[in-house]
């Protein structure tokens, strides 16, 4: 309503003055009033008395009748224009000596007077009435025969009309207030004027300073020395406030040019390829950016690259000259030395970059510089260092300024461990698309392109190469009794044995879990056949020490096919070594085999013959779903049964296992499972099966995007509980696959199946899986259960993953359980479900009883 501080004065002060003056209006009024009624009260009894006086007197003379009418007349005469009204009424004692006359006729006031013979006074706002009584007195008995002492002999009645005289005197009040008015407003109009221009001369100074306010440093100008003395001392404690609160500010908040260049430092450092790239080049021109905001020397980044090795990088602002390289060197040197983090690291180079070459580092600049530092340490990646900046020590000393260099260096730590992380990666990413992650050597798809690229060569040169396909014996006893570690460091060793046995040009390839591939460039039979010699005899000799403190050891089938001699193309020339190391181990292992022109023959007819016969069972749908059941141990009913693969070939029930590689190498696998899921799905429905179902899954078939929901659609078709579907995974096929595996496991439990880890016990890393997958059931390695009531550890082991699984609210199935006395020892020891020949073998039917 008011917009300025002088019109609120000035509108209140008048405002005031006009309520003062209205009051004091009202209350001189008031007295104005009641002083002329006191005044005219006393003159009405001045003039009652006079009367009352004079016409005692008239009679005490013994005037007559005409002596009394003429005494009122005058009086009636004297105060006709007069505000008096005098008004004589004689008693009935006069009349009845002498006689009637006319007078006014009393009102009741007056017939009381004459009742009680006391005086009346009547006063209000209009007028003021006296009524007096006329005694007899002694003398007056003389005249008043008829009459008593005191007996009324008439009562003078005086009124008095006080409307003319308030309206008289109150004009001339009206007329004096009317004069002072002016003197009212030229008051109020100074006072309004000497008040807003003490504050606003306060305030305008205030004012002033706070306008030149541009920058935190600004806050400074208002102080309490700003305090003037002819300020209000509420102002000045205004003042003083502000000057505190200055003072809060100054060490929160953050200058407009500091705010905006870390929004753009944050624009800048978008980690794009061409900063992973030219890291350096974004680093320095970052340098020049923050001197625009404070003055900075350098900024240090030392990061590591290698397993011990650290590579310290110093952007200098400008050029430094020697001495002052040297004396950063020793500064850095030394503060490695003292830092536990870097593990008094030795294998370290520096590197100077100049971000701004005009601008000169001189020593004494340099003197005037502290240094600022921030760690990252990275377990995985390993990556980590310290990012380190020079600043003026003025800088240091601002609050404000230290947040933003704390920001700059966290910024710039994660900025750098996040390139070093991202480069180390791509490295990794780059490596590992050629190399297998546990030896380092190739992979099965580089062995299959150096394969194709042997060929040509061989082609071009016209010379002959060996493929050689080697496989350990035995490996699976070793990686199952000393667990999955062991097996992967037993295997890091095995290869690099063969490393050493290998020459310069030869091309060595993991191909996948025990088996490994050897190209042979410009080799022959007898060439293969010598090498394959030396790496029998060597692995014969290779021991390795176990958790168990023994050694273990294996040997080696190897398998060769020579090009262009035995095929010529990979795929044939594969097939034959593989053939020809199966047959390695059919003859007794250990040993190299060399195909004939027979096993050729036989190799190539068979693969084909069971790529035609997997195609037709396939296109016919006859992969033939078989149920196993397993049994509760708690009430001897089939509560469960699991699903396995059959193919039915020329009216022949074969085993899947005998089509497993050649289904998954004509990447077949994922339509037989479903096949096989739906032909179950089908089954269990037309005969009303209810119980549990366990679906084996494929490794392979985890990675395919579509096979969930297919599972789901059939689950919907064929009208399928999902809490009646348990899928089951080996836990010896889970360890490559891991990370896949475990979302594809919750995505499993989110839908509402339930899930199972076959084979649990056969690694070191069971008990890893029971803890990060949410499990229902364990299925317990058979290999535990064989031998059961003959090898304690193997009793003792089982009790205690059943021990394990109740305390976790797991249940748990036996598999091979082939007798009695297995059964009744699995039962005694708390297992819940029983599975094995002697529970019942594999059969087409689907039942819930024990056949």
């Amino acid at each position: 309503m008011f917009k300025s501080l002088k019109n609120f004065i000035f509108t209140t002060n008048a405002l005031l003055i006009s309520i003062l003056f209205i009051v004091v209006f009202i209350f001189t009024t008031y007295l104005h009033t009641t002083l002329v009624q006191k005044e005219a009260i006393k003159h009405a009894d001045i003039v009652s008395n006079q009367v009352f006086s004079s016409m005692y007197q008239v009679m005490k003379k013994g005037w007559g009748k005409k002596d009394i009418d003429d005494f009122i007349n005058s009086l009636d005469k004297n105060f006709k224009n007069s505000n008096f009204d005098i008004t004589i009424h004689r008693s009935y004692l006069i009349d009845e000596l002498f006689g009637k006359a006319f007078q006014e006729k009393s009102d009741n006031r007056v017939r009381n007077v004459f009742q009680t013979g006391q005086k009346y006074t009547f006063t209000s706002f209009k007028q003021i009435r006296n009524t007096m009584p006329l005694l007899a007195k002694k003398d007056c008995l003389t005249c008043h025969t008829n009459a008593k002492e005191n007996d009324v002999l008439g009562v003078i009645d005086i009124e008095q009309d006080l409307i003319n005289i308030i309206n008289d005197t109150f004009l001339e009040y009206i007329y004096f207030l009317l004069t002072i008015i002016p003197i009212f407003i030229f008051a109020s109009y100074m006072t309004s004027k000497y008040s807003s221009n003490k504050i606003l001369f306060s305030l305008d100074k205030f004012r002033e300073k706070v306008e030149k306010i541009n920058r935190v440093e600004d806050l400074s100008l208002i102080d309490e020395k700003h305090c003037s003395s002819k300020s209000f001392k509420e102002i000045n404690y205004i003042i003083k406030e502000v000057n505190n609160l200055s003072e809060k500010l100054k060490n929160i908040a953050v200058d407009k040019e500091l705010l905006e260049f870390e929004v753009k430092l944050l624009d800048k450092l978008i980690i794009t390829s061409d900063m992973i790239k030219d890291w350096r080049v974004y680093i320095k021109e970052l340098l020049v950016d923050i001197n625009l905001v404070m003055e900075t020397t350098s900024l240090i980044t030392i990061f590591r690259v290698g397993d011990e090795h650290y590579e310290i990088d110093i952007f200098w602002y400008g050029v430094p000259d020697d001495g002052i390289k040297r004396n950063i060197e020793s500064y850095i040197a030394h503060s490695i030395e003292n830092d536990e983090s870097f593990d008094a690291i030795s294998d370290y180079e520096f590197k100077h970059n100049i971000a701004y070459r005009d601008h000169i580092v001189n020593n004494d600049e340099y003197q005037n510089f502290d240094h600022r530092t921030k760690t990252l340490f990275l377990e995985s990646p390993k990556i980590g260092g310290i990012v380190g900046i020079s600043v003026n020590s003025i800088e240091v000393y601002d609050s404000v300024k230290n947040i933003v260099l704390d920001s700059i260096l966290t910024t710039m730590a994660n900025l750098v461990g996040s390139i070093k992380a991202i480069d180390k990666y791509t490295n990794d990413l780059e490596f590992y698309a050629a190399h297998d992650p546990l030896t380092g050597l190739f992979n099965q798809r580089i062995f299959m392109d150096m394969m194709d690229n042997e060929i040509h060569r061989a082609d071009r040169n016209d010379y002959p190469f060996a493929l050689m396909v080697i496989d350990c014996d035995n490996f699976k006893p070793i990686n199952d009794r000393y667990g999955h570690t062991f097996g992967d460091k037993f295997l890091q060793e095995f290869s690099k044995v063969l490393s050493e046995m290998k020459r310069a040009e030869d091309i060595l390839s993991r191909y996948g879990g025990d088996e490994f591939t050897l190209i042979l460039p410009n080799c022959d039979i007898a060439g293969a056949k010598n090498i394959g010699d030396k790496i029998t005899k060597r692995i014969e000799d290779f021991r390795l020490e176990t958790p168990e403190g023994d050694f273990t050891s294996v040997t080696v089938s190897i398998g060769v096919s020579i090009y262009p001699h035995h095929a010529t193309t990979t795929k044939e020339l594969f097939i034959i070594a593989d053939g020809m190391m199966y047959k390695s181990k059919e003859n007794g292992k250990n040993c190299i085999e060399l195909p004939t022109q027979s096993d050729i023959s036989d190799i190539i007819k068979e693969k084909n013959e069971k790529s035609t016969l997997l195609l037709k069972a396939v296109s016919n749908n006859k992969i033939v779903p078989y149920f196993q059941p397993i049994q509760s141990s708690a009430t001897g009913d089939i509560e469960i049964n699991e699903l396995l693969m059959r193919i039915e070939i020329d009216g022949k029930i074969i085993s899947a296992k005998d089509f497993i590689e050649v289904a998954e190498n004509m990447s077949l696998i994922n339509r037989m499972d479903i096949m096989v899921i739906e032909n179950a799905f089908r089954k269990i429905q037309d005969e009303k099966y209810e119980g549990l179902l366990f679906i084996n899954l494929s490794p392979k078939s985890i990675i395919v995007g579509d096979y969930m929901r297919n599972i789901i659609d059939l689950i919907l078709k064929y009208n399928i509980s999902k809490d009646k579907i348990v899928f089951e995974i080996t836990e010896r096929e889970t360890v490559k696959n891991f990370t896949i595996l475990e979302k594809f496991v919750l995505n499993l439990k989110s839908e509402g199946f339930k899930f199972a880890i076959d084979d649990f016990g056969s690694g070191f890393s069971s008990f890893h899986y029971i803890k990060k997958f949410p499990i229902d059931y364990l299925k317990i390695d058979g290999e535990f259960l064989i031998n059961i009531n003959k090898d304690a550890k193997d009793k003792a082991f089982v009790h205690s993953i059943i021990t394990l699984a109740k305390d976790l609210g797991v249940k748990t199935v036996a598999e091979y359980i082939e007798n009695e006395e297995i059964k009744n020892t699995a039962i005694d020891m708390g297992i819940d479900y029983l599975q094995g020949y002697h529970i019942g073998r594999p059969k087409r039917d689907v039942k819930n009883i024990i056949e």
